[in-house]
């Protein structure tokens, strides 16, 4: 009788909602969806959670056809997606940031395959980019992105989600919150950059056989290093203050 009820076409379709909801979290938040993390692992971890995750699964709130399953299916994933994408995109603040600060240095053609994303990026914003993601691991994201699960269950039932305004108007908001902050971190390392070319050229106007590109480059590089390195813990700072201002906004999805 035991296996009758967890066999149920009920409780089978809840426990394929509640998958999807969890694969579209790990397809999504910028812990799990790391490129090196095969995707094998990815499904195992999203299968794990969902057994843990079984007994307090609610009820499903449809008749079960078809229609409603695909529809249902839809929803989780645009859950799990819109979840993702608020803490993406205030995880690219950095990102955007790196990529400002590479080019000032002149070191926007030395990129490399993140592997992260897997896409070309500046080894500046490599850098800086992984250092956030341990900074989302030193929060303990990746457990509260588990605990906002355990809440969601309760407030949004499976297949239930719906796109609102407030999402939307939010999302617009972040956006263009990336790049204010994003600008303004990097902004020390352009403001000296701006200083150093208008001093280089001074020099090249006063002394014509100053070598820029021998004297000149290496000292805009080094004042910027040194920069990077003085400001990095306002830089975590700043980014600790966005991402936990995301994930506290998360609370109004419900």
């Amino acid at each position: 009788m035991e296996w009758a009820v967890i066999f149920a076409e009920s409780n089978v379709v809840g426990f394929i909602l509640l998958f999807f909801r969890f694969g579209a979290l790990f397809m999504a938040l910028p812990i799990f969806s790391h490129q090196n993390i095969p995707l094998t692992v990815k499904v195992s971890m999203a299968f794990f959670f969902t057994v843990v995750f079984y007994p307090i699964m609610p009820a499903l709130l449809f008749d079960v056809n078809i229609y409603t399953i695909l529809g249902a299916v839809f929803s989780e994933l645009l859950f799990g997606l819109s979840i993702g994408l608020v803490i993406q995109i205030t995880y690219n603040i950095i990102t955007f940031a790196g990529g400002q600060i590479s080019y000032m240095m002149g070191f926007s053609m030395a990129s490399a395959i993140d592997p992260q994303t897997g896409v070309s990026m500046p080894i500046i914003s490599q850098f800086l980019a992984m250092l956030a993601l341990m900074l989302l691991l030193s929060l303990d994201m990746h457990h509260w992105v588990l605990l906002f699960v355990n809440e969601s269950l309760s407030a949004i039932p499976l297949g239930g989600f719906i796109l609102e305004q407030n999402l939307f108007d939010y999302l617009i908001r972040a956006s263009t919150n990336m790049f204010v902050v994003g600008f303004m971190i990097a902004f020390p390392i352009i403001a000296l950059s701006f200083l150093q070319d208008i001093i280089f050229g001074m020099l090249m106007k006063t002394m014509p056989q100053f070598n820029l590109l021998v004297i000149g480059f290496p000292i805009k590089i080094g004042v910027a290093l040194v920069v990077i390195i003085a400001t990095l813990a306002s830089t975590m700072l700043i980014m600790q203050r966005e991402i936990l201002a995301s994930f506290n906004w998360l609370e109004n999805l419900f």
